[in-house]
């Protein structure tokens, strides 16, 4: 497992995934799963992984819900990350099929953003002057790392990771900070 780890840091450290769309509406870039999977490949033979994507509907009520589960793997060991996402069957202008396909990409996106670390917080305001409110309104959306993120925070730490980038996505205290960076 060891090996693996140090590939993942590798990865989450190295990729770049581009924010090939556009929101007109709200005036910003953002990424598609379809960007994550585009620059994932070029680590894919050069290290050895792959990386699969699995979904399963978990739930029908009172909400269609899709568990989407991102796996890398070597081969021997494999590390997993899933995102829960509901199927709005309310939302107008959309047929079933296009509301569970939008369901669908939403998940497999934050599962590979899960997994290789990808923050999107930055999307809404990226265009905005930099601010003492905006920072105060990035740290109070970063949600709490929970135990099983912890671990895997002080694998990818001791694997080479930095520990900004645990930061960057997770609100940490001084405790949790200190025990991530001690393995």
């Amino acid at each position: 497992m060891k090996e693996l780890n140090k590939k993942l840091a590798i990865v989450q450290t190295e990729l770049k995934a581009k924010k090939s769309s556009y929101n007109s509406f709200g005036k910003y870039y953002f990424r598609k799963s379809e960007d994550i999977l585009e620059a994932i490949k070029p680590f894919l033979v050069k290290h050895g992984i792959t990386v699969t994507i699995n979904e399963e509907i978990i739930a029908t009520d009172p909400v269609p819900t899709i568990q989407s589960t991102a796996t890398i793997s070597d081969g021997v060991d494999a590390i997993h990350a899933t995102a829960l996402v509901g199927v709005d069957l309310n939302q107008k202008g959309m047929q079933t099929a296009q509301q569970f396909g939008a369901a669908s990409t939403y998940g497999k996106k934050y599962a590979l953003g899960n997994l290789l670390l990808i923050d999107d917080t930055e999307d809404a305001d990226a265009g905005a002057k930099a601010s003492g409110a905006v920072d105060k309104i990035k740290a109070a959306a970063k949600p709490a790392i929970t135990p099983a993120q912890l671990a895997k925070a002080k694998e990818y730490v001791a694997a080479g990771g930095k520990i900004e980038a645990i930061e960057s996505k997770y609100k940490l205290t001084n405790e949790q900070k200190a025990n991530i960076t001690k393995a």
